[in-house]
């Protein structure tokens, strides 16, 4: 068996092959364009059977992974944290090439078990894109919105509330009469913000109806769930990818970071906030928990009784996110398995 590690970049791909002894077979630099899959597989056809360690290959990586996959060969992701790992303990070089990193990769391939194999692209990575996208606007209009807020706290005594809307500020921007430069430029200033908030909502509008359908056509049991809507199941499945990937519910709450860090010393046990993880999966997880626990629900029954307890409302709520992320696991697991 070949392994064959590929250190992906944005104009060109290295590819380094290695045998069973982890010695290096051969080596190449292929340019990132539309024949880049076939100068690959044409330079791999002495190594049979074989197989592909792509590092990073859901980022950088991610379109020739796929190519490759779409070739019927068998591809793995390598985790760019274990390549620069086998590369620290390496104990024949240790500099940073393309080339250094490609071996790498390929012995991370050759000597761990459980690396993700790389599938074709389905309804996963759409939900992903869709999630990621509904993230770019909502930042987006939150930046408009607070720049709209600056300008209007210049105009009006005392500004107006912060949950702002776009049709309260086109009344309030209606009754303002600008007496001078300095307010007409004002005011001309809080008309385009407002503008770029209406465009914003009339995409996320759009976006929520795309959403909605898209979910619905993956059959997801996830929105069993209490709290877990149509957008927050979109970033479940979409950031979670494959759940098989991860072994038990620990490890996925490890990585959406609801699973506290250890931060013991000496006799002392505690642990801390994990500040790490998948950002955007803690989110979702938040917003079903806040969803839990201003309803009549189990959760926020737990969630009181958590504080009962003695815990504090930010414990009790990290104590929630969990179950939660342990029940969208369940959820995620079976619809896999159907």
């Amino acid at each position: 068996m070949f392994i064959i590690g590929i250190d992906p970049h944005k104009g060109s791909h290295t590819a380094a092959v290695i045998d069973g002894d982890e010695r290096l077979l051969g080596e190449v630099l292929v340019r990132a364009d539309r024949r880049q899959r076939e100068r690959l597989l044409g330079w791999a056809a002495a190594f049979e059977p074989r197989v592909w360690a792509v590092e990073g290959a859901t980022g950088v990586g991610a379109l020739l992974a796929q190519q490759l996959v779409g070739a019927g060969e068998t591809v793995v992701d390598v985790p760019p944290a274990l390549s620069a790992r086998v590369r620290l303990l390496d104990t024949v070089r240790k500099d940073k090439t393309d080339v250094h990193d490609a071996r790498s990769a390929a012995i991370v391939a050759l000597r761990h078990k459980h690396l993700h194999a790389v599938v074709l692209d389905d309804h996963r990575q759409v939900l992903r894109l869709l999630a990621r996208r509904h993230h770019q606007l909502v930042g987006g209009r939150t930046r408009a919105i607070c720049r709209l807020h600056a300008v209007l706290c210049e105009m009006i005594e005392g500004g107006l509330s912060k949950n702002l809307s776009a049709k309260r500020a086109a009344v309030e921007l209606r009754k303002f009469r600008p007496t001078h430069a300095i307010a007409v430029e004002r005011k001309h200033v809080a008309v385009e913000f407002l503008d770029e908030v209406r465009r914003h909502d009339r995409a996320l509008t759009e976006l929520h109806q795309r959403i909605n359908d898209m979910v619905e056509a993956s059959d997801t049991s996830v929105t069993d769930v209490f709290g877990v809507g149509p957008i927050v199941a979109c970033y479940l499945i979409g950031y979670s990818g494959d759940i098989r990937r991860f072994p038990t519910a620990g490890h996925y709450a490890r990585y959406n970071a609801t699973a506290p860090i250890e931060a013991s010393s000496g006799p002392k046990i505690r642990h801390r906030l994990n500040p790490n993880g998948n950002r955007q999966l803690n989110h979702a997880i938040h917003i079903a928990a806040l969803a839990q626990i201003s309803h009549d629900t189990p959760g926020r029954a737990y969630y009181l009784a958590k504080q009962a307890g003695g815990k504090s409302r930010k414990e009790a709520m990290r104590c929630l996110k969990r179950r939660i992320s342990d029940a969208a696991y369940r959820q995620l697991r079976a619809d896999t398995n159907r």
